[in-house]
């Protein structure tokens, strides 16, 4: 949710022609990386925690599914960081 919102507010600052996008597209990129470590922890969990193999495939997919969309979001900001370097 926090990386939607700031892909939202690095958005906006495309529409308004802010210098503000940077900003934005840092804290997207900090939230992906932190995906990206809490998705490695919550596997390791599952694999270590769940018996169940319908549980570890279903929690696996819903987690890396969660992850991905950090990925594109992360996508986005960089579309947006090079719109607004052509734009600068």
């Amino acid at each position: 949710v926090k990386t939607g919102d700031s892909v939202q507010a690095a958005l906006a600052c495309l529409r308004a022609s802010s210098k503000g996008y940077h900003a934005h597209c840092v804290e997207v990129n900090r939230l992906e990386n932190e995906a990206d470590r809490l998705l490695k922890e919550l596997i390791a969990a599952l694999f270590a925690d769940v018996t169940d193999p319908i549980e570890v495939i279903k929690w696996k997919e819903i987690y890396e599914t969660l992850e991905e969309v950090t990925d594109r979001c992360e996508d986005v900001v960089n579309v947006i960081e090079g719109i607004m370097l052509k734009m600068g």
